[in-house]
């Protein structure tokens, strides 16, 4: 399953699909509506989220297990090093890798001053970096520590994150260059809006690639798309979310929709986030998609 996953990514057309775990203490809704849309036979795997912005949900690990027992198809789960020490996360991945959990998307995690639960606290024993190592450990046999496994886990798959824009855009080549040292499969971006900011990353990642003679040239980047159906969501992320850049255009665009009507608003905002997908796919076909569990949007992308 993560062997044919990886495969994917890096010789074939690759779209992945985000979802965020609810709080509640069942996945049944956003199974019922992946199912509803049939999205599970139009994507090559799923990924499922660790508290995102420090706010309790149901935990990552346990969403992959269902996602993947219901649809036998491979989920990247999210690890984020704010609440766990490297026990802890190690204690998970040994776990996860008996119930086939074998792709880790290594976060460092958002703040915990931003949680909805009164005075947590965050462990961020270190970065994402430790996590990546961690699995590197795992994949040699042993743990961090260096003690071998009696019975060695099954290959784990590390993803990580990174920003698509910034002020000095030759900083995100050094980024990708870092991340896949550690070894990791996959860099997913923050979203992209500007097709020229697409070619920008994905040439600083053949730089990288060339960098490298061993499986490390084959780590792939993974064009971030977060479709925008709201004038509030662009300048919101325009203006307030470090990392992202949305075209002065798209604001225009979708200010003018918004005097006109919701309707008008969301059909612009899907006509420019459609258009800037299949656009970036036809260079760079390899996708994933975060709709903040809005499934019927993700359906009408990639219909």
């Amino acid at each position: 399953m993560f062997e044919t996953l990886i495969k994917t990514l890096e010789e074939d057309k690759y779209l992945t699909l985000e979802t965020t775990p609810p709080h509640e203490p069942t996945m049944d809704n956003i199974i019922n509506k992946i199912e509803e849309y049939g999205l599970d036979k139009k994507v090559a795997g799923f990924s499922t989220t660790d508290n995102p912005l420090a706010k309790l949900k149901y935990g990552a690990m346990f969403a992959s297990v269902k996602l993947q027992q219901k649809f036998n198809k491979p989920v990247i789960t999210t690890m984020s090093m704010r609440d766990k020490n490297k026990i802890a996360l190690q204690s998970d991945l040994i776990g996860g890798n008996d119930f086939d959990l074998r792709a880790v998307l290594a976060l460092t995690g958002d703040p915990a001053n931003m949680s909805d639960q009164p005075r947590a606290k965050g462990v961020f024993e270190s970065n994402s970096s430790m996590l990546l190592e961690i699995i590197n450990s795992f994949n040699n046999g042993m743990d961090y520590a260096g003690k071998p496994f009696k019975v060695k886990p099954k290959p784990i798959y590390p993803f990580s994150v990174m920003n698509s824009h910034a002020k000095n855009l030759k900083s995100l080549e050094k980024k990708m260059f870092k991340k896949v040292s550690l070894k990791t499969r996959g860099i997913i971006t923050q979203p992209v809006y500007d097709l020229d900011n697409a070619k920008q990353l994905i040439t600083y990642m053949e730089n990288v690639q060339n960098e490298f003679q061993d499986d490390r040239k084959k780590a792939q980047l993974i064009i971030g798309i977060f479709p925008i159906t709201r004038l509030r969501t662009a300048q919101f992320l325009s203006s307030h979310v470090p990392g992202i850049y949305v075209p002065q255009d798209w604001i225009d665009k979708l200010a003018s929709a918004s005097k006109i009507s919701i309707e008008e608003e969301y059909k612009v905002g899907m006509e420019l986030s459609s258009n800037v997908l299949e656009s970036i796919q036809k260079i760079h076909p390899k996708i994933h998609l975060m709709t903040a569990n809005k499934f019927d949007v993700a359906n009408e992308l990639i219909n």
